[in-house]
């Protein structure tokens, strides 16, 4: 996508009280608190997001999002992108817009504060989306405090006009990370299993999205079983395995030209391929002799190395962000349980200790969690403990749970759910509050699903 972006075109007067405090944002992620805390100007009133990640309370902050000023109804959809955005992450609640008393017909002049008080708006969102000669488009926006009627940011962008939605989730990124001190996930995509069809005869086929659900597309056509696919790191490149020719193979697929290879033609079958954090080496995991071990393989080489030497079912491996660290499943100890392993496969330890069975790990981008699919007591759970065990948080169960996948700020997981009785299993996504769960909508059924990094 060509997209130009210029930043600070428009002043921003001490920066919401010098970056809200230097956004005063404290997440830690075991009985304490993630707090927002919005500190406005001397003797005016504030506004403060608490998220107690044991109690799950929220209190979302009131924010006002108009229409962009525009010609059709362009800006009106930009500014419904990023509500609807900002109200999913569970940190914001966006004001209805029968309640707006002032109209902005000018987003470079000052709003009327006192309007935006008076219904509660602590932040105020406003834009304008033209015209360029050469047909791009121009969209511009400010973020408002507006109690200490200060302007927090003012960006404006040059797109093709086809690209508006994703100028939305960027925007959506910008106001979410001025107000939070931390990145957004908004400008991202997730590649999942799309499923159709009788239980018996199920069709699954790749398939792509924004993470808002929009943008769909197939990735192949239905005609071989697909399972696992994920994201690399560095490239618009899947890995995942596939039956093709009968043959359960890894593969890697080029996002924009759609070009297939095979990462390697290996005796017996392999599975749960992921990539490394640096996208040079895909690890996965290799059945041979009813024993199945994990492996990695260096893309440049094709060089094969063996982390693993068991008689068990070593797999599902997922390294740390900074590529030191592997964790993965194994049923060596009688049932499948979580280890820690170092990158090269020495100091193999069990984490797991909880009653039932662990599987699906992955390491969170930010390295301070692992989420994982818990099944106990004839139940399925998604939950998240530290990299040494300790600290297990179930987030959601139900008849049927499995495989979480990270947003790129490692505050949200996706993962797959099918009811009891249900035809098929739906995409879900959870914060680690464990409170605000939501459906991803897709138009049939969806499963496996993998969140890609941000975009660029």
């Amino acid at each position: 996508m060509s997209l130009y972006r210029k930043d600070n075109q428009f002043p921003a007067p001490r920066a919401f009280m010098a970056h809200i405090r230097r956004a005063a944002v404290f997440w830690a992620v075991f009985g304490h608190v993630l707090m927002v805390s919005l500190v406005l100007m001397p003797g005016t009133a504030h506004a403060v997001v608490e998220i107690d990640i044991t109690k799950g309370n929220v209190e979302a902050l009131p924010l006002a999002i108009t229409d962009f000023a525009s010609k059709d109804d362009i800006g009106a959809k930009i500014a419904s992108v990023i509500a609807d955005d900002l109200k999913r992450s569970g940190l914001f609640a966006p004001i209805n817009k029968a309640a707006f008393i002032q109209k902005i017909t000018d987003p470079n002049l000052s709003p009327r504060f006192e309007d935006w008080r008076v219904i509660n708006a602590q932040a105020l969102v406003v834009g304008r989306v033209t015209a360029e000669a050469d047909g791009r488009l121009r969209t511009e926006f400010r973020l408002w405090d507006t109690f200490a009627a200060e302007q927090l940011i003012g960006q404006q962008f040059f797109t093709q006009p086809e690209n508006w939605r994703r100028v939305a989730h960027i925007i959506a990124d910008a106001i979410y990370e001025k107000l939070t001190g931390e990145k957004g996930y908004f400008d991202t995509r997730v590649v999942f299993v799309s499923e159709s069809g009788p239980r018996n005869d199920r069709k699954k086929r790749l398939a792509i999205m924004d993470q808002d659900s929009a943008n769909l597309r197939f990735l192949t056509q239905g005609d071989d079983l697909v399972l696992t696919p994920r994201f690399s790191p560095s490239r618009q490149e899947v890995t995942y395995m596939s039956f093709a020719n009968g043959q359960p193979r890894v593969y890697l697929l080029q996002l924009e030209t759609g070009q297939r290879e095979i990462v390697g033609n290996f005796p017996g079958m392999t599975f749960s391929p992921r990539f490394s954090p640096d996208g040079q080496k895909v690890i996965m995991s290799l059945e041979q002799n009813g024993d199945a071990n994990i492996y990695t393989m260096d893309l440049r080489s094709r060089k094969t190395t063996r982390l693993t030497n068991t008689t068990a079912i070593d797999t599902s491996p997922s390294y740390s962000p900074e590529g030191q660290q592997i964790v993965f499943e194994s049923d060596r100890g009688g049932r499948q349980q979580l280890y820690v392993m170092n990158a090269d496969g020495s100091n193999q330890k069990r984490i797991s200790f909880g009653d039932g069975s662990y599987s699906t790990p992955v390491w969170s981008p930010r390295g301070d969690l692992i989420a994982f699919t818990k099944q106990s007591g004839g139940k399925f759970s998604i939950g998240v403990m530290r990299p040494d065990g300790s600290g297990e948080r179930i987030l959601t169960t139900g008849f049927h749970n499995e495989g979480p996948t990270w947003s790129p700020n490692g505050r949200v997981i996706m993962f797959f759910r099918q009811p009891a009785g249900a035809a098929g299993p739906q995409l879900y996504s959870i914060d680690l509050t464990g409170y605000n769960e939501e459906r991803v909508q897709t138009p049939e059924f969806g499963s496996d699903p993998a969140w890609s990094p941000l975009l660029k």
